[in-house]
């Protein structure tokens, strides 16, 4: 009678045939990795297999790599599927240690590793192996050792598949099922520990504190029973004042930042009660990790494309709690932001939500929408046609927000070269004329401008970029009144179409007068939002007013571009700026007006890898005294900018064009996650294809380790609208890392000219660049 056999509990065997004919092998980690390990019951060469198979070393003597044959097209092909039978923990030792030569536990181009590796098949019990090869396959190995360790894995059985999986489709897939999920967060007490932590803090102090508005009793007795019940957090629940953003009280709190409450909603306890919980929202990631305002619009385009559209309108919701209780929609949900907004978009956002609701429920999504108008409208009047930030004289309004004293929320160093001369003439050191400064106890009106200046950068979303350099508050920038434009006709046509051309307005708040006028805003007195009803007619006059001031101050058919106003000195500044572009997204440039910026402007911002933000002749030299700005040529290359240029060309019948930019951007961000193991930053040099940008900052989004767990809020949702302008071979070229130089050369069977100091070669670049951050 044959011994019986014994083998772990946890071991599960299957048959050969269910080896040769895997199921689904695209599975999410979750469901391809959260099952039990598994085992084979056919031949066994040696026993040792029964635990995993060890990859195999290159056979090498001395220092001489003994080379493998290259595989030729002739080569015989696997029947079936090839999988593998891995163990993970001596896998991922050995693919370190052999093939990440630079110890930042990613497989990425630049390292010199021989980017080969042997692994046993899993029909063979290891015995039989076949080589990965190439940094693409290992670096994705790398990330599925990872996703199995994750899941508790000793050893697995791995497609080969998943090594070689269309890159696009393994990008596409990771944002729509791993990225969103892991960017996801929630105010509440579930969701507190992971909110609460701030990179940019700087006072030392971690324990988290959470600031919620005036009038909110019911949240402020819910965070303080989450305090008594989780005490290991030691929460400090701070009420604010019913005026929460007057800039003395922001400025007393920079020694104790906070996160901002923000909307929740009631839900069943379990226990025959209610229960507060939070609404999630996407955070961009990184040293990011709260609510932001034009992320959030550019993030919700990605999350529509994915069917996610309760977690977009979650974030509009968010939007509006702010409105309500903080004034505007902040720049982000730390008390340090609560003087400061950023570009306004909620209109279109809450628009491109409505169409998309399930219509199963008409009324709650009209209600729905009625509130996120009500909220922009409040927003429009007492913020953005309102002073200081709306110019009588002109019209036109400028990001012009209050404050005192220098932003907390920015690197220690970051205003050393400007504090410093000020120190000196105190015989101060630095921090010492800092504290002095910020308590008021020194005055410097030069100091004040700047910072004024200063503020009015970060709440246009651009910090920073020399367009702004000491003039931003004074401007009246095309890129606003672009989105200003497009808010009066956006409420205009929601009022029109949806609620029967006659909105009334709950909030009490003054309306700005209109037409706008000097004499019109020194009067004291405002009409109430309560007094009478809101209809079409009078929100696209104010749109038409704004595009004839557009045209009169902003728009130069010499240069035949936009450009930006200074209300100061009453003159355009002749930085050339992308953001002109933004004039087609709106709506408010006229077909002649955008036939010369397509045909004569769009060329000056167009490189290798899309739109620059601005062009190299109006940023100036760079030098030691002079760097390089964030939101200048050539660095910046972030998705504002090409999402809206790619909407603004389809609108007026420009495809081809926003296919074409669409195309270069996806090839930029698929050639960098090929190459350097599924990285999705937060920027890119456009003309070196590089993501290792020398910049203030740095990037962010490129710290990991083994594999990508959040890429970058807007460059996740870049990826996916950018896919939704392709056509199927256009995406099987970006797949294919062609170079649009090539791809466009062939498709115009050579007639488009190759644009001049370009290289596609991907490596060559990354190399290039690498020289340069490491040179500093």
């Amino acid at each position: 009678m044959a011994p019986s056999l014994t083998h772990p509990t946890t071991v599960n065997f299957i048959e050969e045939h269910d080896l040769s004919t895997p199921s689904l092998p695209m599975k999410e980690a979750a469901d391809y990795y959260g099952k039990s390990e598994t085992f084979t019951r056919s031949r066994t060469y040696s026993a040792s297999h029964i635990h995993g198979y060890n990859p195999r070393r290159i056979p090498a003597f001395d220092e001489s790599t003994h080379a493998r044959a290259r595989r030729l097209s002739h080569d015989e092909k696997a029947s079936q599927p090839r999988r593998f039978l891995i163990d993970v923990e001596e896998t991922i030792r050995l693919v370190l240690e052999q093939e990440d030569t630079d110890g930042d536990f990613q497989i990425s181009v630049t390292d010199a590793g021989p980017k080969v590796m042997a692994l046993g098949t899993a029909t063979s019990n290891g015995f039989k192996t076949f080589d990965i090869r190439g940094t693409y396959m290992l670096s994705n190995l790398l990330q599925e050792l990872a996703l199995a360790r994750d899941h508790g894995r000793k050893r697995i059985v791995l497609d080969e598949a998943r090594l070689t999986e269309n890159p696009v489709d393994r990008l596409s897939r990771m944002i729509k099922n791993s990225f969103w999920h892991s960017l996801t967060r929630r105010i509440d007490g579930e969701g507190l520990e992971i909110i609460c932590a701030d990179p940019k803090n700087r006072t030392g102090r971690v324990n988290p504190r959470i600031y919620v508005p005036h009038g909110e009793p019911a949240m402020a007795d819910y965070y303080r029973k989450v305090a008594r019940e989780k005490p290991h957090l030691n929460l400090d629940v701070q009420v604010l004042p019913v005026k929460p953003d007057d800039p003395s009280f922001v400025k007393s709190l920079n020694n104790k930042p906070g996160i901002l409450a923000l909307a929740m909603n009631e839900s069943d306890d379990g226990r025959g009660g209610k229960i507060l919980k939070g609404i999630p929202f996407i955070v961009p990631g990184a040293r990011f990790n709260e609510l932001y305002n034009w992320d959030s619009y550019f993030i919700s385009l990605g999350l529509l494309v994915d069917g996610k559209v309760t977690m977009a309108q979650g974030m509009v919701d968010h939007f509006i709690f702010e409105i309500k209780h903080y004034g505007k929609i902040l720049n982000g949900s730390r008390s340090y932001y609560l003087c400061r907004t950023q570009p306004p978009f909620l209109t279109d956002m809450a628009l491109q939500i409505f169409n998309q609701l399930d219509r199963s429920d008409v009324d709650a999504n009209r209600a729905w929408l009625k509130r996120a108008i009500q909220a922009a409208i409040k927003e429009y009047h007492t913020i953005w046609v309102a002073e200081p930030r709306i110019d009588p004289k002109t019209g036109l309004s400028r990001y012009r927000p209050a404050g005192l004293g220098i932003p907390p929320e920015t690197e220690a160093t970051h205003f050393t070269h400007i504090l410093e001369p000020f120190a000196h003439k105190h015989g101060l050191s630095i921090l010492e004329f800092s504290e002095k400064y910020n308590d008021g106890v020194l005055k410097e009106p030069e100091l004040d401008e700047y910072f004024l200046h200063d503020r009015a950068v970060r709440e246009s979303g651009h910090d920073t970029t020399y367009r702004f350099e000491k003039r931003c508050a004074n401007l009246a920038t095309i890129d606003l009144q672009a989105l200003l434009y497009k808010y009066e006709i956006d409420i205009g046509t929601a009022i029109r179409e949806v609620f029967d051309d006659e909105l009334e307005l709950e909030e009490d708040f003054p309306l700005a007068p209109f037409p706008i006028t000097p004499a019109a805003y020194a009067k004291t007195t405002r009409e109430s939002s309560k007094g009478r009803s809101q209809s079409s007619d009078e929100w696209f006059k104010r749109a038409e007013f704004r595009k004839q001031m557009i045209d009169k101050y902003l728009w130069n058919d010499n240069k035949s571009l936009y450009f930006d106003y200074d209300t100061a000195k009453e003159q355009q500044i002749l930085y050339e700026s992308v953001t002109a572009l933004w004039a087609l997204w709106a709506g408010c440039a006229s077909e002649e007006q955008a036939w010369k910026l397509v045909t004569q402007s769009l060329k000056k911002f167009e490189v290798l890898g899309g739109l620059v933000s601005g062009t190299e002749e109006s940023r100036g030299k760079i030098s030691l005294d002079r760097p390089n700005r964030q939101w200048d040529y050539p660095v910046h290359n972030r998705p504002p900018h090409q999402t809206m240029a790619w909407v603004g060309l389809e609108r007026y019948g420009y495809l081809e064009d926003a296919q074409r930019l669409a195309y270069r951007f996806l090839y930029m961000m698929t050639t960098a996650f090929v190459d350097f193991n599924g990285v999705v930053p937060e920027k890119f040099d456009a003309v070196k294809l590089s993501h290792l940008v020398d910049a203030e900052y740095g990037n962010q989004g490129i710290d990991f380790k083994m594999v990508p767990r959040e890429g970058f809020g807007w460059m996740n949702a870049a990826y996916q609208v950018g896919l939704s302008f392709l056509n199927s071979h256009m995406r099987r070229a970006v797949a294919a890392c062609t170079s649009p130089e090539v791809f466009f050369s062939a498709a115009n069977n050579g007639t488009e000219q190759v644009l001049q100091d370009m290289t596609s070669d991907p490596l060559g670049l990354a190399m290039d660049s690498l020289e340069i951050v490491t040179q500093d």
